[in-house]
């Protein structure tokens, strides 16, 4: 695999991980303002929580956890069956190996195509928000530009040979 390909798979990790920092903060923050709003009624107040809590929670995941696919694929964390595989001759792992690794290929191929048809629709459809009123189709370009990395990443794997850990 290309130094390329890793370095941009380290770098769609490390902003999915500030995503989920932002959501853990934003979070953190409304539940901080219920609690506070439940201590403020009790002296007649009020702490109101963060309008749009839900919608920018709801945006931010599903872009967020897209993003460490390429990681996950260029580090082979991915989940492995070894017990009955490490049994086999070399050549016959190698073919498993190849052909698991174009089913993940099409697989992010076929994911990433989907993606650009609901991106599509949304966009065309004018779907926003609930709350903030905020357009979702922009928040499909996170997913389906990782679904393209990981089948890079992966189709790398295949034609680069080398077994990437």
């Amino acid at each position: 695999m290309t130094a390329r390909l890793r370095r941009l798979a380290d770098i769609f990790a490390v902003l999915g991980g500030i995503i989920l920092l932002v959501i853990v903060a934003v979070t953190t923050t409304n539940t901080t303002a219920f609690i506070l709003d439940r201590i403020a009624r009790t002296f007649g107040a009020n702490v109101a929580g963060l309008p749009g809590y839900e919608d920018f929670v709801r945006l931010a995941i599903s872009g967020a956890a897209l993003m460490f696919f390429p990681y996950c694929q260029a580090h082979r964390g991915h989940v492995a069956v070894e017990l009955f595989m490490d049994r086999l001759p070399q050549i016959i792992q190698r073919g498993f190996d190849k052909m698991w690794l174009l089913v993940t290929v099409a697989v992010a191929l076929f994911l990433a195509w989907w993606m650009v048809f609901g991106l599509l629709e949304a966009r065309s459809d004018t779907v926003v928000t609930s709350v903030l009123g905020w357009p979702t189709w922009p928040f499909y370009l996170p997913g389906v530009a990782s679904m393209l990395l990981w089948a890079l990443i992966a189709a790398s794997q295949v034609f680069g040979g080398a077994r990437d850990a």
